[in-house]
This record gives C-alpha cells, sequence and structure tokens, in this order.
C-alpha cells in the first residue's frame, strides 16, 4: 500500500550524536518502494547558517537524502525557525524540493496544510516580532553576507538567548494558540492541518461552523523517533513513543 511521511524537529546537530543514528535508521526502514514522499516539516538541523557551510554531518545528511531518489521517493522541505537560511543550493544537493512555509497538498485524494507552526504562536510577541524580521528579504541577504566564523558565533549566541527565553515562558505562549489555528485552518480552506515545532506529538479536532477540523503536530526526536505516516486510504498513523 503506498504512503507518505511526515517529519520534523530532529534538530540535526553534531552535539547529538543519537538522534542522527535514529535518523539513519529510520531512512532504513520506512523508506521503501512502496512510499511515495517524505515531508520535512522544519527544524531538521539545530540551526543552519547558510549553504557555504559544508559540514561533514549536512554532507552526509544530503547524501543520505539525494539516494531516496532512486527509491522514487520525493523529498519536501518547509523551513522552520532553526533552519530557514537553508537554501537553494542545499536542497538540490540533497534532491529535496523546497515548499513555502504554508502549503496545500493532496494527501491521497484530502487537502492538507503543512507547515512548520511557528506563526500560530502568536502570543509569544518577542519571537513574532523576529520571525517578521528574520523571514524578511533584506535580514537573510545581510546575515549570509557575513564571514562564517561570525555566523556561527551569531548561531550560538541565538541558541543560548533562545533557551534562556523559553525557560522564562508560560508553557501556553509557546504553543499555539486556537485562534491562529482556526485562521489558518479558514485561510487555506481545508479541513485538515499538519505541523510541527510545539514538540507536543498528538491529534487535535475542532469543532467549527458545523465542519470537523484536524490537526495533527508531529513529535520532536530528542527522546523518540517520531513521524506521521499516512497511507493511500487516508488513515494516519502518529508514532511519538518509540525510543530513539
Amino acid at each position: 500500500m503506498r504512503k507518505t511521511y511526515f517529519i520534523s524537529d530532529l534538530h540535526l546537530s553534531e552535539d547529538h550524536p543519537a538522534i542522527t543514528e535514529a535518523f539513519y535508521e529510520f531512512l532504513s526502514v520506512h523508506m521503501n518502494h512502496d512510499v511515495d514522499a517524505l515531508y520535512i516539516l522544519g527544524d531538521f538541523f539545530e540551526v543552519w547558517i547558510g549553504d557555504d557551510e559544508h559540514s561533514a554531518l549536512a554532507q552526509e545528511v544530503a547524501q543520505k537524502l539525494a539516494a531516496l531518489q532512486k527509491l522514487g521517493i520525493r523529498t519536501y522541505f518547509i523551513h522552520g525557525n532553526r533552519d530557514f537560511l537553508l537554501g537553494k543550493r542545499y536542497a538540490k544537493q540533497a534532491g529535496m524540493t523546497l515548499l513555502p512555509e504554508q502549503c496545500v497538498i493532496d494527501l491521497y485524494g484530502t487537502p492538507t496544510v503543512i507547515l512548520h507552526g511557528d506563526e500560530m504562536c502568536i502570543e509569544d510577541i518577542a519571537y513574532q516580532k523576529f520571525r517578521k524580521k528574520s523571514r524578511g528579504w533584506w535580514w537573510p541577504k545581510l546575515i549570509l553576507s557575513l564571514p562564517l566564523s561570525v555566523r556561527r558565533k551569531i548561531a550560538r549566541d541565538a541558541r543560548a538567548k533562545s533557551k534562556a527565553n523559553q525557560m522564562g515562558k508560560a508553557a501556553e505562549i509557546l504553543d499555539v494558540t486556537t485562534s491562529a489555528v482556526l485562521e489558518m485552518f479558514k485561510r487555506h480552506n481545508v479541513a485538515h492541518m499538519i505541523h510541527g515545532h510545539t514538540h507536543r506529538p498528538d491529534i487535535h479536532q475542532y469543532e467549527h461552523e458545523g465542519n470537523t477540523l484536524t490537526r495533527t503536530v508531529l513529535g520532536d526526536w530528542y527522546s523518540q523517533s517520531a513521524y506521521l505516516v499516512v497511507n493511500e486510504l487516508g488513515e494516519q498513523t502518529l508514532v511519538k513513543d518509540q525510543t530513539a
């Protein structure tokens, strides 16, 4: 039976080799000839400072993903808040198709909006201000014009600041808000949504204006090999407690 996989929030880095090995194991076990596509919904890497950063990890991951083309598996990528600078050069090397930050796909006959999900965390006002700036045309261009050494330092400082900020915020602020979720459904005129970012894997349903809306949240990979698989009958299985 044909199937499609969705993953997000692996946060791949040299600091967490167990996650990298879990990802390679995932590819080995699940990426077979009966798979149509693999969708990566952001924060695939812990940090991405530009396609000119040719780390051993990035090169090896690209080779693993590019190999999926031989199996006839299409790979798609949506940027997250950690890897929004990943560009066309690396995507081509990895055999990935870059998608817009919100994209409606035909998932075996069911229109489904897919996204990373950070834009729906609207109560985190400070982050949303940064998000608006960092997704603009000038900020990425400015950052990518800096030397690699400077970008590495900026990334280290940003990660430390992000961790400190999250520790001081209530869990509700770091999660999506219902109003933003419903607005996203309405904007794209769909009843199904898949996203990551919050690290809270679950399937949520809403009864709204006479319709049943379904939102599937992907899990992170810090302590699990989390993924969603949807088969051609439209049946979905959210795996969120498999030990990495």
